[in-house]
């Protein structure tokens, strides 16, 4: 798995820097995991705070990996046969492109290493990983996966 520049903040330090959220916003948000669970970034999209892709954005810079928005990105049926639809679906995820020995995939949460581990043993090839938003990704397995 191939990582790229990492940034060593926490999401929601992230967001607020880049003007996304306030602190205030940050700290109901924060309140909101504390009673409720869940993940910060889910918890401030819900709120209204932010767009699933300014999650994902600030997510890629944080961990490195690189955004891809799958808007109009076209999949081949060959690709999409190697990853059955419910893996994809349960582990919100959706392959792209397959090169020699390396499938790359979109993922909501880039750091689900049992979703990686899964998808190279079932796959026998090296998963390379892209963030994309969850919205996007369920509307990619819905028009992909007849």
């Amino acid at each position: 798995m191939k990582f790229y520049k990492k940034i060593e903040k926490p999401l929601g330090q992230l967001l607020v820097e880049r003007g996304i959220i306030s602190n205030k916003q940050l700290q109901e948000a924060l309140e909101v995991q504390k009673k409720e669970g869940g993940l910060i970034g889910e918890n401030i999209v819900k709120l209204g705070f932010a767009k699933e892709e300014d999650i994902a954005q600030c997510i890629s810079l944080q961990y490195g990996f690189p955004f891809l928005s799958l808007n109009n990105y076209e999949i081949s049926p060959e690709v999409i046969k190697l990853v059955p639809k419910h893996i994809a679906s349960y582990y919100c995820l959706i392959p792209i492109d397959k090169i020699q020995n390396i499938l790359t995939v979109a993922m909501a949460n880039p750091l689900n290493y049992e979703a990686i581990e899964d998808l190279e043993y079932s796959t026998s090839l090296n998963i390379q990983v892209f963030i994309s938003t969850p919205s996007e990704i369920r509307k990619a397995i819905e028009k992909f996966y007849k």
